[in-house]
């Protein structure tokens, strides 16, 4: 078994420490395996270490194997120490382990592992590529649809065939979405739907996986400054349903509305195709290396859901959206996206 020999591989690295066979200790226990270890040249010293071994690492599985381990640990003398083992386990879970008291290690290098002298932790920055393909799965542009959704009605219970029905996706995505967020403990079900129940957690990985909304960046530059481009973008907005494209302010554009922290000189707007030539033409705006208006034409649609109107004639991005654009952005934001998190996303 791979966890039983990499547990083994790291303990034989401690030159105090002996490792017992461990085929003699497998029979007989309710968790997957147990290695008995003793330290220095007293073989009196003598150690179980228990092990509970999943194949995903995710919090509703690690919820049960850590469980599983204490109630073990429970019933066996005081020299017992108990380990959580996959193949990556997370920050949120490792916090989880320890809160409980239990020792937890994964193929990426992570691990806590405490008994008798021995005190071993080690973090690892790095998560393993399939691993890093898993979690962005959930934020791809359809996944995200019903990400936005339920971001945006904390609280609400959701049947599997309204939230496609509003999100605009297919049955199946919604389902991957409903089991990738129960695998992680943030949702819960009852007979009236699924609810979100740790939106922070959620925004927390998306945030953090978050790399812009794909697509193309264009610089223009314009002469219109201060409230003469803004009385130019509103009364791009006012005429918004003559439009045949989508437009709305992003980034610290759509920040100065929602919850104002720090200004740029730049104006930021998401367009799509049709938008941006409708907004080209009505500013008057030339194509200029440093200028003073970016338009990003998203590869998804993803960035217009939801969006808020914050003062007349003015349309933002959505809370959450804002929020990811404003952390990718650099230092100031970084603080921006703080401000406007602590602002306006407080479930």
């Amino acid at each position: 078994m791979l966890a039983c020999k990499e547990i083994s591989a790291l303990l034989a690295l401690i030159p105090h420490v002996h490792i017992e066979p461990v085929e003699n200790n497998t029979l007989g226990n309710a968790i997957d395996f147990v290695i008995d270890v003793h330290t220095g040249a007293n073989t009196d010293n003598a150690w179980s270490i228990g092990c509970e071994v999943k194949t995903n690492g995710q919090p509703r599985y690690a919820e049960t194997a850590v469980l599983k381990l204490r109630e073990w640990a429970s019933s066996m003398p005081a020299n017992t120490a108990v380990v959580f083992i996959a193949p990556y386990i997370s920050p949120a879970v490792r916090q989880l382990c320890k809160s409980r008291k239990v020792g937890y290690l994964d193929f990426a290098g992570n691990c806590l592992i405490q008994f008798s002298n021995v005190y071993i932790e080690r973090t690892v920055a790095e998560v393993p590529p399939a691993t890093q393909r898993e979690l962005k799965s959930i934020y791809k542009p359809k996944s995200a649809r019903v990400l936005h959704l339920l971001l945006s009605t904390v609280g609400q219970h959701w049947k599997v065939q309204d939230l496609a029905d509003k999100s605009g996706v297919s049955l199946g995505q919604v389902s991957n979405v409903r089991r990738a967020l129960l695998d992680r403990g943030w949702v819960s079900i009852s007979d009236a739907g699924m609810q979100l129940t740790s939106p922070d957690a959620l925004l927390d990985e998306w945030q953090a996986i978050y790399d812009g909304p794909g697509g193309s960046t264009h610089s223009y530059y314009t002469t219109l400054h201060g409230r003469a481009l803004e009385d130019a973008v509103r009364r791009i907005f006012a005429r918004q349903n003559d439009y045949a494209g989508s437009v709305a302010l992003s980034s610290f554009s759509a920040a100065d509305f929602i919850a104002p922290y720090a200004r740029t000189g730049k104006t930021y707007l998401y367009a799509d195709e049709y938008g941006l030539a409708e907004i080209v033409r009505d500013l008057a705006l030339k194509l200029a290396m440093n200028g003073n208006v970016q338009i990003t034409v998203p590869a998804s649609d993803g960035p217009f859901l939801n969006p808020v109107s914050p003062a007349p004639d003015i349309v933002c991005t959505s809370p959450v959206q804002t929020y990811l654009d404003l952390f990718v952005s650099g230092e100031r934001g970084q603080e921006a996206a703080q401000y406007l998190r602590e602002a306006k996303l407080q479930w």
